[in-house]
């Protein structure tokens, strides 16, 4: 797919050429990145990252994008008002366009290695700038083809060729409005943060993404299944035709299709004058200054390391020493509190795949809800009078798996070094202390919320229930601990080992919720049971959480050749 993108890129040569551009160099520089770009992990599928270079990146990406498609395309085969139903799916596919150029597009905007290898080299500057401009181009082509393609082919079917045909000229347009609100949030980010904290706010945009996504596919395919629920009158909804998807939509007006709204040939205008003119603002005004700050953010990125002043370490290390003192007698537990919890807020990494769980738990919950075909509003109407509060508890427990899997994980394992050249006798206080840091900055803050929600739903009487699962909770979370993690914190390499054997220990954790939930679900109404119930899960969770703070240098190193 590269060679025939990069073909077809290098089809103008003239062009380039009489733009300044040396065309071999050009085409080598392309090629490079193109390739690169193979190479890098599918940002989808980031969590599996593996020590081999991926060979296929573009066409897995590819091919997410095309299934994600499936799912915004379901208001074109719903909603019969053609004009209405074009203007949810151009919402929908502005928005999660936007979403992921304000994530991935910054790898390549920001992409710093030019000047590392092709400033020092004989190249000039209109062939690189040429070269990344070309690069951008071709990464939206990457990302837009295979996103719109599925709701392409559904109109082509349901309206006919002219609509197919009809289908390229907005998909440009809402490229360029894409574009245009990209790099005003781009400057605007940049004029409100410093360099420095540009990429953190980037992460935030992230999050964003992976919970758009994840809610996408769990959600909308559940609300298009209502019925009757785009039956509603679109003259009670005018301001409709104030966004620019509505403008995209009314272009359907030029074959044929009927129109509520007056106006909408004006508004059909609008669709192509108003991206023009915001191309014109950007290349005109916008692009000169975001070039200069990009290269204010290289500098910073370039420079040293500037530390924050003490007294502001020692007013934000207060709360984590307080808390590693609280909740550890020995010092080793205490190291190990501090470390994971102050490495876990400057990791990145670590920070990308954690925090999307807190909104994955809700978002499944919902889904659950509605998969009796009620709507949204009677299934929360009758949450009170079921038992969904056990299920929504024991859930919980996502979050503080997600942040197992990468406590043992980091970019810079080789800095564990320091683990094995202290005289530590049992490393498993060091490892218990890692998992305290996480239960508590992670895990209680977020159970604390859910606990609140369900006993305002589900009243005082779930006091029990609540606690007997934060036990049970704690239990599982221990034992995945014991079995699969007995690694020293952030001192393992980033890839996946699968084997049989530990596969199999995987599986045979996973029974250990279901059978401290089925427990639960059957003491349901009764106290006496609850409590004996609570007593018996406090005594395993006391043995487990003791052999795993007992782990023994033998036991780490036979994990780690696991």
């Amino acid at each position: 797919m590269n060679k025939l993108l990069l073909f077809l890129v290098m089809l103008p040569s003239a062009l380039w050429r009489s733009l300044g551009a040396d065309v071999v160099q050009l085409k080598a520089i392309l090629g490079t990145r193109l390739m690169l770009d193979d190479r890098k992990p599918v940002s989808m599928v980031r969590n599996t990252k593996q020590k081999k270079d991926r060979k296929y990146g573009t066409l897995i990406s590819s091919l997410i994008l095309f299934f994600m498609g499936f799912f915004y395309m379901f208001p074109v085969w719903v909603v019969r008002d053609r004009i209405y139903s074009l203007t949810i799916y151009f919402s929908l596919l502005l928005g999660v366009i936007t979403f992921m150029l304000i994530t991935d597009f910054s790898n390549v905007l920001f992409d710093s290695r030019d000047k590392y290898i092709l400033f020092p080299r004989p190249v000039n500057d209109r062939t690189l700038v040429l070269s990344r401009m070309l690069h951008v181009f071709i990464y939206l082509f990457r990302i837009v083809i295979p996103l719109a393609l599925p709701g392409w082919v559904s109109l082509g079917y349901i309206d006919g060729w002219q609509s197919a045909a009809l289908f390229i000229l907005p998909l440009v347009l809402l490229i360029f409005i894409a574009l245009f609100i990209v790099n005003t949030v781009y400057l605007l980010v940049l004029r409100l943060a410093k360099p420095e904290k540009f990429k953190d706010v980037i992460n935030i945009f992230q999050v964003l993404t992976s919970v758009l996504f994840f809610a996408s596919v769990y959600l909308l395919p559940s609300l298009f299944k209502k019925e009757n629920a785009f039956e509603f009158n679109i003259l009670d909804h005018t301001w409709l035709r104030y966004v620019p998807p509505y403008w995209l939509a009314a272009c359907w007006s030029w074959i044929g299709s009927p129109v509520n709204l007056t106006g909408t040939g004006i508004y059909s205008a609008f669709a192509v004058v108003v991206p023009l003119v915001f191309m014109f603002i950007m290349v005109k005004w916008l692009a000169p200054q975001f070039a200069r700050r990009i290269s204010g953010i290289d500098t910073v990125d370039s420079g040293g390391y500037n530390p924050a002043p003490v007294i502001n370490q020692k007013a934000t290390g207060r709360v984590y020493q307080k808390l590693a003192a609280l909740f550890n007698t020995s010092n080793y537990a205490k190291a190990g509190f501090i470390l994971t919890w102050l490495q876990s807020s400057r990791s990145r990494s670590f920070r990308m795949r954690v925090y999307p769980s807190f909104a994955f738990i809700p978002i499944y919950f919902i889904y659950i809800l509605t998969q009796n075909g009620s709507s949204y509003t009677d299934a929360f109407n009758n949450l009170s009078t079921g038992h969904m509060h056990l299920f929504l508890l024991y859930m919980s427990s996502f979050v503080m798996i997600t942040a197992l899997n990468y406590l043992t994980l980091s970019d810079q394992y080789k800095a564990a070094w320091v683990y094995y050249s202290t005289p530590v006798e049992t490393p498993g206080r060091i490892m218990i202390g890692g998992l305290k840091a996480l239960y508590v900055k992670y895990f209680l803050p977020f159970y604390i919320v859910i606990s609140v929600f369900v006993m305002y739903v589900w009243g005082p009487k779930a006091i029990w229930d609540i606690l007997l699962a934060l036990i049970n909770v704690t239990l599982f979370i221990s034992c995945i601990a014991r079995i699969n993690f007995r690694h020293l914190p952030f001192s393992m390499m980033e890839q996946m080992k699968q084997r049989g054997a530990r596969i199999m220990k995987s599986f045979l954790v996973m029974l250990i919720p279901s059978f401290l939930g089925f427990g639960h679900f059957f003491a349901f109404g009764l106290l006496w049971l609850k409590l004996l119930f609570m007593v018996l899960s406090a005594i395993a969770l006391w043995l487990v959480w003791d052999s795993y703070a007992n782990t023994s240098w033998e036991n780490v190193i036979k994990s780690e050749l696991d």
